[in-house]
């Protein structure tokens, strides 16, 4: 089997259980949404090329909505696209890892401060904590990290404030590219530490809130690159 043969075949393989996409109203979207639910279910590994040839016949489209599709996971910085030869996953440095987590803390340290409590806000952080238990529990690793991005989405979005939010899923949906190799490192503490800033929230003591978050997300930064550091050595 020549080079070629064995490319197309690992391609075959690694995103085979992509699904052909039905007379939408915006094909660009639908890929991009095809596309990025593949590689957050961490069905696509480091070395696997993503063409826009391949792609369109998987999902029955032009190439067109493909490449607008892929162009913007690029700026979502979960790909990169090398020109005349394909797109691959992004990889990050440890420092990468690092500063993506530093800025994370900072941003939720700010949404708590500024979010608008309500008790509808408290009632879905409560329900969030009940299912990321669950999953937990379950093993479920992929709908465990989904809940706990819902969880801090949802006090995002309680801020108001629209392009916090956009830029907290946005580094969210980056870090998952990671944590999905990482998910028992940090896992179990999830549940107590949402707990923790419930609390706070139920209390109205957004200070605490503060702490709570910083706490929360420290711990699992220093647990991750703790690891990684160890495992480059």
């Amino acid at each position: 089997m020549t080079n070629v043969a064995k490319v197309s075949l690992v391609e075959k393989v690694a995103i085979e259980e992509l699904q052909k996409l039905s007379a939408p109203k915006n094909l660009t979207a639908l890929a991009y949404e095809s596309i990025k639910r593949h590689i957050l279910e961490g069905k696509l590994e480091h070395d696997v090329r993503l063409t826009e040839e391949f792609l369109s016949q998987q999902l029955g489209i032009s190439k067109s909505p493909v490449r607008e599709a892929l162009n913007g996971l690029q700026n979502e910085g979960l790909i990169r696209i090398e020109p005349r030869r394909g797109a691959y996953l992004r990889k990050f440095s440890i420092k990468e890892i690092e500063d993506l987590y530093n800025l994370r803390e900072a941003l939720e340290s700010y949404a708590v401060s500024i979010v608008k409590i309500s008790p509808q806000l408290i009632e879905d952080l409560r329900s969030s904590i009940k299912r990321t238990s669950k999953f937990l529990k379950a093993d479920d690793k992929i709908r465990h990290i989904e809940e706990d991005m819902e969880f801090h989405g949802t006090i995002a979005r309680a801020t108001e404030n629209m392009e916090l939010s956009r830029i907290l899923a946005n580094i969210q949906n980056q870090i998952w590219l990671f944590r999905c190799q990482t998910y028992d490192l940090s896992s179990s503490s999830a549940p107590l530490a949402h707990m923790a800033i419930l609390t706070a929230f139920e209390e109205r003591n957004k200070e605490q809130a503060v702490v709570a978050m910083q706490a929360h997300i420290g711990h699992v930064r220093g647990q991750l690159i703790s690891f990684l550091r160890q495992s480059a050595k």
